[in-house]
């Protein structure tokens, strides 16, 4: 990693600031002053020290969000707010991404880390990841429905989506958690559509074991505890 960009990580301030703290001979690698910004650093293997400190570096942020309706699920945007938008200056310069996608009017759960491999593991769909839904539909859910929806629909594009799982809690039928393993386009909607049916609100609840953390608000967001991180890491 080039010096200048591990300063920057650790949030020494802009381009400019980073420049001036190398010139001041701030940062020490191996007992050697490191004032050119592209020589190369390893934060795992060298000694380093800023202003006779140690540097205490980590690579990767894992920030669970609880994504508020009107958000675009996205690193930037033209119109809209992201959910990135959402972060404080501490984690946004660890340039997180989110994990999949949520619709814009779509709340609840979404992962942003900057963890590539990862988040690549959690997304596709050779690993078979659940994502649970708590979906609001229109009308009940009949028998038949969810028949279909278990056995798998075929959407408006021709696409059959693989068998999802549906269960109730309680009597109504218009309210229900859908699980799919897959991250089409609008997915959930377009099924509730195939079975002539429609989503009136939809809120992520579980990617993988991860849960919401209901304590939450919309808009709110915290860093994964280690055992949350770690269940990820262990899952297939």
């Amino acid at each position: 990693m080039r010096a200048d960009k591990l300063l920057s990580h650790l949030g020494y301030g802009s381009r400019k600031d980073v420049k001036r703290l190398l010139k001041e001979g701030a940062l020490v690698a191996n007992g050697l002053t490191v004032k050119d910004g592209k020589v190369k650093v390893d934060p795992d293997k060298d000694e380093l020290m800023l202003y006779g400190e140690p540097v205490e570096y980590r690579e990767f942020i894992y920030i669970m969000l609880h994504k508020p309706a009107g958000t675009v699920s996205a690193t930037e945007d033209t119109r809209d707010q992201t959910v990135i938008d959402l972060l404080g200056p501490d984690e946004v310069l660890f340039e997180p991404f989110p994990v999949g996608r949520l619709d814009k009017d779509t709340t609840g759960l979404l992962l942003l880390t900057n963890d590539g491999k990862l988040g690549h593991r959690l997304t596709s769909p050779k690993h078979k990841v659940d994502k649970e839904y708590r979906v609001h539909s229109k009308l009940p859910l009949t028998e038949n429905d969810v028949e279909v929806l278990e056995s798998g629909v075929k959407l408006d594009d021709g696409y059959e989506t693989k068998p999802a799982k549906v269960r109730f809690e309680g009597e109504k039928r218009d309210v229900f958690w859908l699980t799919i393993q897959e991250g089409k386009f609008h997915q959930v909607k377009r099924m509730l559509e195939a079975v002539d049916n429609k989503v009136t609100a939809l809120k992520r609840e579980r990617h993988g074991s991860l849960l919401l953390d209901e304590t939450l608000k919309p808009g709110q967001y915290r860093e994964l505890t280690e055992e949350e991180l770690q269940l990820l890491m262990d899952a297939d």
